[in-house]
C-alpha cells in the first residue's frame, strides 16, 4: 500500500512512523512543514525507508501534486498545531491547520480517490468534566472545546464526518488521551518537568495542580492507532488508559524518580480556560480486544531514562520561538 503521513516529524507522528516501518512493507510518504515542534532527525535512523516531503498541508497545490504521484490507500492525519498554551496566544495559525489544511487533504481524498482517510484527534473535544465525578466521555457524545486549540481539532473532527456521510469518504477519527514519551518537545507538561530538574529549575505548576488526565505512553497510542487504521471498520474510537492523575500526582513521580523533592515545585497562575479533567469512555475499544500495556510507572521511567540519555534533544528545543512562549507564559 501507498501509506501519507502527514506529520511524521512531530512527537506522536514520528514514533508512528517508526513503528510502522519496522512492522510493514508498505510505501510510506511523509509530509511535514517542519514547525518548531517537527524535527527531521526524529525520523532520522528510518530516512532512507520513507519518502519525505517538506511541505504545509494547507499548500492546496503541492498537497494535490503529492495525491496525484502516489495515488494512496490511506492517508493518516498527524499534522497539527497542538499546544493549548499557544493557541491562547495566538489562535490564527490553530485554524489554517487544524482546519483548513483537514479540509484540504479530505478535497484531495475524494478526488484521488483514496481509500481511507484517517484523522488523529484528541480527548480535548469533548472539553471537562467535573473532578469528582465517574462520568466518562463517550464516542458519541456532543462536541464541547473550552480552548483554541481544541476548537479547531473538534472543527477538523466535523469536517471528516461530514466527508463520510456526504461524499462516502471511509474514515476513521482516534481520540487519545495526554500522550507522553520520546520525542516530544519540552514545552509539554512531562518533558518540561525533566528539562526543568535536570537544570535545577522549580517546576511549574498551574493553579493548584489538581487537574486531572489520562496519561497514555505513546508506543501504546501508536500500536492501537495502527491495529484500529488496518480494520475494516470505520468510525471514531478513543484511545486511553482509564485511570486518571493529577498534575500533582505526575509531578511526584517524576520528582521521585530524580530522587528530587517537593520543594522544587512552584505553582503559578492558572491558565485561561485550564479545563478541569478529561475522561475516556475506552469499551468501543476493550471490545476490540484493544487496551495499552504500559502503565504510568513504567511509562515514566522509560520516558524519564530517555531525556535523561537524551538532554541535547532537550536543548536543542529552546528556540526563540520556545523562549518566547516561556516568557508569555511565566515572565521568564
Amino acid at each position: 500500500m501507498n501509506i501519507l503521513v502527514t506529520g511524521a516529524c512531530g512527537f506522536i507522528g514520528s514514533n508512528f512512523i517508526k513503528y510502522e516501518v519496522e512492522k510493514y512493507d508498505d510505501h510510506f510518504v511523509v509530509l511535514d512543514k517542519l514547525t518548531y515542534a517537527g524535527d527531521i532527525k526524529n525520523i532520522s535512523d528510518i530516512k532512507d525507508r520513507i519518502t519525505f516531503i517538506r511541505g504545509d498541508i494547507c499548500d492546496d497545490v503541492l498537497v494535490e501534486d503529492i495525491f496525484a504521484k502516489y495515488h494512496f490507500d490511506i492517508v493518516i492525519n498527524f499534522a497539527a498545531e497542538t499546544h493549548v498554551d499557544r493557541s491562547i496566544i495566538d489562535p490564527s495559525v490553530f485554524v489554517k491547520t487544524n482546519v483548513e489544511g483537514v479540509s484540504v487533504l479530505l478535497k484531495n481524498c475524494i478526488k484521488y480517490k483514496v481509500k481511507r482517510f484517517h484523522q488523529i484527534s484528541t480527548d480535548e473535544v469533548y472539553g471537562d468534566t467535573v473532578l469528582d465525578s465517574d462520568h466518562r466521555f463517550k464516542e458519541d457524545d456532543p462536541l464541547h472545546p473550552n480552548n483554541p486549540y481544541s476548537a479547531t481539532k473538534a472543527s477538523g473532527d466535523l469536517l471528516v464526518m461530514s466527508y463520510h456521510k456526504t461524499y462516502g469518504l471511509d474514515t476513521i477519527i482516534t481520540r487519545s488521551s495526554n500522550n507522553y514519551g520520546p520525542n516530544q518537545h519540552n514545552e509539554k507538561y512531562i518533558p518540561q518537568i525533566i528539562d526543568r530538574l535536570v537544570n535545577d529549575k522549580d517546576i511549574l505548576i498551574y493553579g493548584d495542580g489538581n487537574n486531572k488526565r489520562d496519561w497514555l505512553y505513546v508506543l501504546d497510542n501508536c500500536i492501537l492507532i495502527d491495529k484500529i487504521m488496518r480494520k475494516e471498520e470505520t468510525g471514531t474510537y478513543n484511545i486511553a488508559t482509564g485511570i486518571e492523575y493529577t498534575n500533582n500526582d505526575i509531578a511526584s513521580k517524576i520528582l521521585a524518580i530524580l530522587d528530587k523533592d517537593i520543594s522544587k515545585v512552584r505553582y503559578i497562575q492558572d491558565r485561561k480556560g485550564h479545563d478541569l479533567r478529561y475522561a475516556l469512555d475506552i469499551s468501543k475499544i476493550k471490545a476490540l480486544g484493544l487496551y495499552p500495556s504500559i502503565d504510568i510507572d513504567e511509562g515514566l521511567k522509560r520516558t524519564v531514562a530517555w531525556y535523561m540519555d537524551n538532554q541535547a534533544y532537550l536543548e536543542s528545543n529552546k528556540t526563540i520561538s520556545y523562549n518566547d512562549y516561556l516568557r508569555k507564559n511565566y515572565g521568564e
